[in-house]
């Protein structure tokens, strides 16, 4: 699949998309600020990924330690993934709080399996509540480069937990991965950005003609706890439950839609979409439904491998509570037609974990008030 189209369409808000580049203090620094920009740089130690018995995909998490010894905005980080099987990467912030705990584990020395979200093993629901994202990787994605005027906060004492998804049917070479964080003192005038990530549960019938046991639902949900275990089909459920649909009967189609309501308000800066390989097409849409009804991202031509983030060139005030859809489009032929899909059987398409499920993730950033960067707008 060679370089598609992505066209963004909106209205009235343009957007920028992430640049390719490599970041470092000089460009950091011109995200919004000329304090003092410290590098860190953060490398996992060699991992060869192995997958559950019957399954193609493995989630492996790390803990790094960015000896962060003063309260700190990061302002722009790079994600540089070790090797073709890497699908994507997630980072999250492990508070001071949970770091005593994290180096009392042995997870703190090996890493660990952690399909879903990339928090301590065995962790009560309050710490997973705790350990939230700080950015993610996807191919395409390149830099992370927050809005200016703006930076997300990373506390004294803090470490990260990077999670890392490899499809074994790219390979299983051993990985080596590594991140480097730009940050700037607590002191500096930025605005602290909170992000929000979306869900909506994917029901992918196979396509007409095509056929097989796993084209059942049920068989193919079974199936999928069998690669990731009991809780994979759980969270499909929850998630289902989540956007209103009857777990054991949800709408079925080539798209994937939910209404969530945003955690904060201020002003919307920032906006992503993720989906996996059969994903076509994405939007993000505020107050749904509505004569209000804005679209803030448009994606007609989604491609897997050249996904992006964008900041908003106008920030769009929002509230507490506002609705807000996300609406996934997948061509399910692309099982058919894709390599590395035609080397597992047919089946029906669920949210999932592994390369060969779906997902449709919408990502928002917000900031209290408007950034210094458009206070004259």
């Amino acid at each position: 699949m060679g370089v598609r189209r992505i066209a963004v369409l909106l209205a009235g808000v343009a957007l920028i998309a992430t640049t390719w580049f490599v970041a470092t203090p000089a460009t950091a620094a011109s995200q919004g600020s000329t304090a003092h920009v410290s590098s860190i740089w953060l490398k996992s130690a060699t991992y060869k990924p192995k997958a559950p018995a019957g399954a193609t995909d493995d989630y492996h998490c790390t803990v790094l330690d960015p000896h962060v010894t003063h309260s700190s905005y990061i302002i722009s980080s790079q994600f540089f993934p070790g090797s073709v099987e890497d699908h994507h990467a997630a980072l999250f912030l492990l508070p001071p709080s949970l770091v005593a705990q994290a180096k009392r584990d042995e997870v703190f020395k090996n890493g660990w399996t952690c399909f879903g979200e990339g928090t301590l093993p065995n962790t009560p629901l309050s710490d997973f509540a705790e350990t939230t994202l700080l950015s993610n990787w996807s191919p395409g994605s390149g830099p992370i480069n927050f809005p200016k005027g703006t930076g997300y906060v990373i506390p004294a004492g803090s470490m990260v937990v990077m999670q890392v998804h490899y499809n074994l049917l790219a390979g299983d070479k051993p990985v080596k991965n590594s991140l480097v964080l730009h940050t700037v003192p607590l002191s500096t005038p930025l605005l602290p950005l909170h992000v929000q990530e979306m869900e909506a549960p994917p029901d992918i019938p196979c396509p007409a003609a095509v056929t097989g046991p796993l084209c059942d639902r049920a068989a193919s949900l079974a199936n999928q706890g069998k690669r990731f275990g009991q809780a994979a089909v759980v969270e499909v459920d929850g998630i289902e439950a989540l956007c209103g649909h009857d777990p054991s009967d949800p709408p079925t189609g080539d798209t994937a839609s939910c209404t969530s309501h945003l955690q904060t308000g201020g002003y919307l800066v920032r906006v992503a979409p993720h989906m996996h390989l059969l994903g076509v097409a994405f939007t993000m849409v505020l107050d749904p439904g509505t004569p209000e009804a804005k679209t803030v991202l448009s994606v007609p031509d989604y491609d897997f491998h050249h996904q992006h983030a964008y900041n908003l060139a106008t920030p769009v005030p929002v509230t507490a509570g506002e609705p807000v859809q996300i609406t996934c489009t997948y061509d399910p032929t692309l099982a058919q037609e894709l390599p590395i899909l035609r080397k597992v059987q047919p089946h029906f398409v669920t949210w999932g974990d592994g390369s060969t499920d779906e997902m449709c993730v919408g990502v928002s950033w917000t900031s209290a008030t408007l950034p210094n960067s458009h206070a004259s707008l």
